[in-house]
């Protein structure tokens, strides 16, 4: 969908601007904002200022994120009271643009409290403050800020900024709230499918790690609480019978080379079964010969990640000589009884991620113990059936893939547009003040 330009322009004298609309004028930050410094309020709830939710209640913040913040008991003499439409200058400012408070409360004395002026409207203020060209005018003037630096109010105060007519700006703001809500509701309905194609593409794993692929095949119990029924002619066994090699990775941290020759696998570059090299980090020789100093990494040994966000997580190493464990990692080398590719999968389904789940409940770092890894109960096909196995789910995973690439990149597309659209009607590039919902 086109919208119309206004009818006339002129030259803002502002470079993040540009062209303006003719009827609009241009003056700096400090004019519209005044900086306070108002002390908390006893009856004040402390407030986070995040890039995601804006600003909130410490409170509301660790119940939406599921994490635990630590509040001030004392000192709060020294915090800064805020006002519900103030705006707060964060220490990530520069990465996100400035937030807009709905809520009354305190703010840590880091932070920069900004009281808009009665000519401001506060939800198109709320767009404009972090739209994509005022936070590159924002990151002009904040040279060190990866330093540690706080963006002072002189800073902010010198950024040229548009003043608008409060019915348009009231105009504006209605018209992003409505098709940023439409735009938000098509990346959450891509965000749903992307879950579901992760839920699916983890069940055919467990299902064909622990039935196969043959729904005819008669089942008999495992034995085994998390594994069911297994097909009445497959064995079971465990990790430990199923390797010929397992290794913990060395216990510190590589020293990074910006132009080694070898690749470090970390935890953050697994996803059940697949090895991303794109952002993977490098080492030196002397570091590679250091990390493989238990083992090197051959092509279809196993590496798993038994500790962070992404523990449970393995995949296969794709050549000789160029890998070597990061922290938090483990090397595995299947037995001649066991197709390597199977084996992969085995580790990635969820019948095996249950047993390890058992170290992780209540952990703040999950991290499962060697001992329980090597003790993870396995089926055991005969290797024929192992290999038709790892064949069916490298081509049922390639298409999960393919369908979470083209949902991903909807996405992206979605949030380019998002974003496009709000620099175009904040800057006047768009004339969206005859638009109805």
């Amino acid at each position: 969908m086109s919208f119309p330009r206004y009818p006339k322009y002129k030259d803002s004298g502002v470079e993040w601007l540009g062209q303006v609309p003719e009827h609009w004028s241009v003056v700096k930050g400090c004019r519209l904002f005044s900086q306070e410094r108002d002390p908390s309020q006893p009856q004040d709830d402390q407030l986070s200022a995040t890039q995601k939710y804006g600003v909130l209640p410490q409170k509301l913040f660790m119940e939406m994120e599921g994490q635990k913040v630590t509040l001030a008991l004392s000192g709060l003499e020294n915090f800064k009271h805020v006002q519900a439409g103030d705006f707060v200058i964060s220490l990530r400012s520069f990465q996100g643009g400035i937030e807009r408070s709905a809520y009354s409360g305190c703010v840590s004395p880091a932070y920069t409290v900004l009281r808009p002026a009665d000519s401001i409207h506060g939800l198109f203020w709320g767009y404009l403050l972090k739209s994509t060209g005022y936070i590159e005018a924002l990151q002009t003037m904040t040279d060190g800020i990866r330093d540690g630096k706080n963006i002072s109010y002189q800073q902010f105060g010198q950024i040229g900024v548009p003043v608008i007519p409060v019915t348009e700006q009231t105009a504006i703001a209605a018209f992003l709230d409505r098709e940023t809500a439409k735009i938000d509701e098509l990346v959450a309905e891509q965000e749903r499918l992307l879950e579901l194609l992760k839920e699916k593409r983890q069940a055919v794993i467990s299902h064909a790690v622990t039935k196969g692929v043959n729904p005819k095949a008669p089942l008999k119990p495992s034995g085994i609480e998390w594994l069911g029924d297994v097909p009445a002619h497959w064995r079971t066994t465990r990790l430990k019978y199923a390797t010929k090699m397992i290794v913990d990775c060395p216990h510190e941290t590589p020293e990074y080379s910006v132009d080694g020759d070898f690749w470090v696998v970390r935890t953050a570059d697994l996803e059940h079964g697949q090895l991303d090299i794109t952002a993977m980090y490098c080492v030196d020789q002397g570091e590679y010969e250091n990390r493989i100093r238990r083992a090197a990494l051959i092509c279809n040994d196993i590496v798993y990640s038994r500790e962070g966000e992404r523990w449970g997580h393995a995949a296969l190493i794709s050549e000789n000589d160029r890998f070597c464990l990061g922290q938090r990692m483990m090397q595995f080398r299947s037995a001649e009884t066991f197709c390597p590719s199977f084996l992969m999968w085995q580790l990635n389904s969820k019948t095996t991620y249950t047993q390890g789940d058992v170290d992780t409940v209540g952990a703040t770092s999950p991290h499962v113990n060697v001992g329980t890894i090597c003790n993870y109960d396995l089926t055991e096909p005969p290797i024929k059936e192992q290999r038709e196995i790892s064949l069916f789910l490298d081509d049922q995973t390639r298409c999960f893939d393919t369908l979470t690439t083209e949902a991903q990149r909807a996405i992206d597309l979605l949030q380019e547009r998002r974003t496009a659209l709000v620099s175009a009607a904040v800057t006047g590039q768009i004339d969206v003040r005859q638009t109805t919902p």
